[in-house]
C-alpha cells in the first residue's frame, strides 16, 4: 500500500497517474480539494481510498491505520503559496504535518519520498548546491517551512534513509488549480491566447535586462521519471530537481508565441515593490549529486517542453495528464 499525501495538486495527481499506468492502484491519497477544481485531476485515476487531510490525521494518530501497511509514503502535500503570509498556518500545514508523517515512518520502518522546494535557497547567495541545507536563507514563509523540515530530517540523521526532493520551477498539464501560482508557461498562454501578448516583470537589477531573468524550468514528465526512477532505487537523502540549465522569461515566452503561430509581443511591466527583496533573478540547479545516484538523465529541452504542453494538453478540449 502506497500513501500519497497531495495526491489531488499538480506533482501527485500526475505521479498517481504514473503509479496506474505501471499496474499500481492500491494508493491511499491525502489532500484537501475544497471548493478548487483539484478534484478534476483524480477523473480517470485508480485508488484505493481517499481522505482529507486532516480527517486523515485524526485517524492517524488515534491509530486507526494499525491493520494498513504502507511500503512507502510519498509527501508531496503542503501549502505551496509563496505569497502566503499565515506563519502559523504553514508552520502547521507544512512543517508539524511533515513531522508527524515522518516520525511515523521512521517509527515504522517505512520509506519516506518527500517534497522540498528551491525556495529553501533564497537569493541563491550561497549557490544551489543540494549538499547545502543549515546555512540556506528562505526568502518567504512558505520558503521557511521547507528549510526547517529539512533542517528535521538531517537534525535525525533521517536523511540516511529518507528522500527530499527540491523542485525547481516544475511546469505543466494538472496545474490549473494553482492560479497565481500556477506557472509563467501556463500564465503565458492565457496571456498570449486572450490578450495577443505576454506580461513580464521589468529587471529591477542592473546585472539583468528586462526579461532576462533567468530560472531552472523542469517538465512535469521529467519531474515524474527523476521520482519514479528514486522510487524503484536506494537513493537516501536530499536532491535538487531541476535540469541544471537556466532560461529566460523571454526565451519562455517567445517558445509560447512559436507554438501558437503568433508574433512576439511582451510587454515588460514595473515590480510590485514589495516583491523587490525576494524575488529571484536567477536560479539554476545544481545536479551532479542526484544524476551520481540516477545515472544520465535526459531532460526535455524548453522548447519540446512548451510544444507538448500546449499542443498535447493546453489546447485541447480535456487537458488533463
Amino acid at each position: 500500500m502506497i500513501l500519497l499525501t497531495g495526491g489531488a495538486g499538480f506533482i501527485g495527481s500526475t505521479f498517481l497517474k504514473l503509479l496506474n499506468d505501471n499496474g499500481i492502484k492500491d494508493i491511499i491519497i491525502v489532500d484537501r480539494i475544497g471548493k478548487t477544481s483539484k478534484w478534476k485531476n483524480l477523473i480517470g485515476k485508480r485508488f484505493y481510498d481517499f481522505y482529507h487531510k486532516d480527517q486523515f490525521l485524526q485517524l492517524f494518530e488515534t491509530k486507526k491505520f494499525t491493520n494498513l501497511r504502507f511500503d512507502v509514503i510519498f509527501h508531496f502535500g503542503a501549502c505551496t503559496d509563496t505569497t502566503e503570509t499565515n506563519m502559523d498556518y504553514l508552520l502547521e500545514n507544512n512543517f508539524k504535518y511533515s513531522v508527524k508523517l515522518a516520525q511515523f515512518a521512521a517509527e515504522k520502518d517505512i520509506r519516506f519520498i518527500y517534497a522540498s522546494s528551491a525556495a529553501t535557497y533564497g537569493m541563491g547567495e550561497k549557490g544551489y548546491d543540494d549538499n547545502l541545507v543549515f546555512e540556506l536563507v528562505p526568502l518567504n514563509p512558505y520558503g521557511y517551512t521547507k528549510y526547517l523540515f529539512d533542517c528535521w530530517v538531517v537534525q535525525n540523521s533521517l536523511d540516511k534513509t529518507f528522500v527530499g526532493l527540491k523542485f525547481f520551477n516544475v511546469f505543466g498539464p494538472n496545474e490549473y488549480h494553482k492560479e497565481e501560482m500556477a506557472s509563467m508557461v501556463y500564465k503565458a498562454y492565457n496571456q498570449a491566447i486572450s490578450k495577443g501578448k505576454i506580461s513580464l516583470f521589468k529587471s529591477t537589477n542592473p546585472n539583468f535586462s528586462d526579461g532576462e531573468q533567468k530560472r531552472d524550468f523542469i517538465y512535469i514528465k521529467d519531474t515524474l521519471e527523476i521520482i519514479w526512477k528514486i522510487y524503484n532505487s536506494n537513493v537516501a537523502g536530499i536532491y535538487n530537481v531541476g535540469t541544471g540549465a537556466a532560461r529566460s522569461w523571454n526565451e519562455l515566452a517567445f517558445c509560447v508565441f512559436k507554438c501558437l503561430n503568433l508574433k512576439p509581443n511582451i510587454e515588460y511591466f514595473d515590480m510590485p515593490k514589495d516583491l523587490y527583496s525576494q524575488y529571484q533573478n536567477f536560479t539554476q540547479a545544481k545536479m551532479d549529486k542526484l544524476l551520481s545516484k540516477l545515472g544520465e538523465q535526459k531532460f526535455t529541452s524548453l522548447e519540446d517542453a512548451i510544444d507538448d504542453y500546449i499542443n498535447n494538453y493546453l489546447v485541447k478540449d480535456w487537458k488533463y495528464f
